[in-house]
């Protein structure tokens, strides 16, 4: 018999009540409850899931506003050569019904008196709300926003204004990171989120930045070494069963394998789904969710990827 332990989320078929073309390649859908009700609140950053045909999971950030409870916006770009969830999402019309859970922020807004937003394309759905928050609060800002070409960048003509940088690759290059990036700046928080080309440059760029300056978000998980794995156990210490974890097994197959209900999604440590508690060990963390603050607080973990550096690991599970 399955022991659940999870905290369900919100988790409800919701009504595509329009799809409209947001760029090339792109699609924005708007998203309400079939009977009207108000939706989750939300904050600048999150993320759903779309429980799509077939297993498919796939997340989208929320690119709307957060003062209008009765829908909610993503914005979708068109992957060929993808595995199937964007074309699934491009064949959605209004009117039909997808599958959501969440919504979920690891990429949220901190407090600061200035801020540089850098968007790489499809990456610009979450820092659009974060931008409307920042802009409300007083805050300074300026927004970089790069793309193949002008048509290819969703949503460009609600960003205008003096402190967008509009830079399609096809007329003005890529984004120029060393001037944007030049000066350190105390007061000021970075955030990104585009192809992962430009996150690595963009952290390249910031390392002589103050720590904590900088807040990215990736679409792909970003590439580790290929380190050596061992067995370890983990303590479930909620439901009383001591698991092994052998070589090539991650924590999240044996914890399902135990039969302990846990949410998982991407699997591959960007969406943070299967965040956990950590009660006892330290954490090899392998995720692309937690900045190296929240890795060294040792608080959660990914399980779907992330490992145990010693031999034992304590989880509230």
């Amino acid at each position: 018999m399955t022991v659940d332990l999870v905290v369900r989320e919100f988790e409800a078929d919701l009504v595509v009540r329009s799809v409209a073309p947001a760029a090339e390649g792109v699609v924005a859908l708007t998203l309400s409850h079939p009977d009207g009700r108000d939706l989750p609140d939300w904050t600048p950053g999150a993320h759903i899931d779309l429980i799509l045909d077939d297993g498919l999971v796939r997340q989208y950030s929320l690119c709307g506003r957060t003062s209008d409870p009765a829908c909610w916006r993503i914005a979708v770009l068109a992957v060929p050569d993808g595995r199937g969830g964007s074309a699934r999402v491009h064949s959605l019309s209004s009117g039909d019904t997808v599958r959501i859970r969440g919504p979920r922020n690891h990429f949220p807004v901190v407090a600061a008196r200035r801020y540089r937003f850098l968007a790489g394309g499809i990456g610009i759905t979450p820092l659009i709300p974060m931008i409307q928050s920042v802009s409300a609060a007083g805050a300074d800002w300026e927004l970089y926003y790069g793309g193949r070409s002008r048509g290819s960048m969703a949503f460009a003509d609600e960003l205008a204004g003096d402190r967008v940088h509009l830079v399609p690759e096809d007329s003005h290059g890529r984004l120029d990171l060393s001037a944007i990036l030049g000066d350190p700046r105390p007061d000021t928080l970075v955030y990104a989120c585009g192809p992962e080309g430009m996150l690595a440059a963009v952290e390249e760029r910031c390392a002589c930045w103050p720590p904590g300056s900088l807040h990215l978000e990736r679409f792909t998980a970003r590439a580790l070494p290929d380190w050596p794995e061992t067995e370890f156990e983990v303590v479930l210490q909620h439901s009383g069963k001591t698991l092994a974890v052998p070589a090539g097994q991650s924590v999240f197959e044996a914890v399902r394998q135990a039969g302990v209900s846990v949410l998982g999604s991407c699997l591959e440590g960007i969406c943070g789904t299967c965040e956990t508690e950590v009660i006892d060990g330290e954490v090899d963390h392998r995720d692309s969710v937690l900045d190296d603050e929240e890795r060294a607080s040792n608080e959660v973990m990914m399980i779907c990827v992330s490992r145990c550096k010693g031999s034992r690991l304590t989880l509230a599970l």
